[in-house]
């Protein structure tokens, strides 16, 4: 799986900030008829006991569609169930700790927010890594957006797969794409659509 990171494009997450918990399958099961390649769970403000059941509702979804499952945050989530990956922050644990914890076979991705940061996950051992956020998003309002500029930039200086995130929206795509983007997240816009599996179908498409 971690070989094939590289072919992925369009990364959605079901971030429970949007999703009601009993939501959270039949929204991922949108995202995934859609054909997002990645799902991420990310329950920022949950104890790990009740992520667990929302992750396990989500596995035999994403499975079933053969779209790899990351848990944000907590490797022993991923460990526990097989998950296909996870990913950190720059305020949690260091990639080779989380690799620790969920092996060899599992992927580990890093938040980064500039291109220092970019480097060091690289370094780290990140198989993939988040840029941005690139516009303010509600996810993340803390964050100061980084803008376009650093795009083409990461892409030069990194290797691995990068995927661009924050208030990365349909409306957004053809100017991040031509500020040298070659992978997304998309959050709120799909969560938010009324159609969330047409949504994904449509950007997939200009992707």
């Amino acid at each position: 799986m971690r070989s094939r990171i590289s072919d992925f494009k369009l990364y959605g997450i079901v971030d429970l900030g949007y999703v009601e918990p009993k939501d959270v399958a039949r929204v991922t099961a949108d995202l995934v008829t859609g054909g997002v390649d990645l799902v991420q769970l990310r329950a920022k403000k949950l104890p790990i006991d009740q992520i667990v059941p929302l992750a396990e509702a989500m596995l035999p979804v994403t499975r079933a569609g053969q779209v790899p499952l990351v848990i944000n945050d907590h490797p022993e989530i991923a460990a526990k169930l097989g998950a296909e990956g996870v990913h950190v922050g720059q305020d949690d644990q260091s990639v080779a700790r989380a690799r620790d914890v969920v092996g060899d076979a599992c992927f580990v991705g890093k938040s980064t927010h500039s291109l220092s940061q970019a480097e060091a996950a690289v370094e780290e051992g990140a198989d993939y890594i988040g840029f941005g956020p690139l516009f303010a998003t509600g996810t993340k309002p803390d964050y100061v957006p980084i803008g376009l500029d650093d795009i083409s930039e990461v892409h030069r200086r990194v290797q691995v797969p990068i995927f661009c995130i924050g208030g990365v929206n349909p409306q957004r795509l053809d100017q991040i794409l031509a500020a040298g983007a070659r992978r997304v997240v998309i959050v709120s816009a799909f969560l938010q659509a009324a159609d969330i599996a047409s949504e994904v179908r449509a950007v997939k498409a200009r992707l």
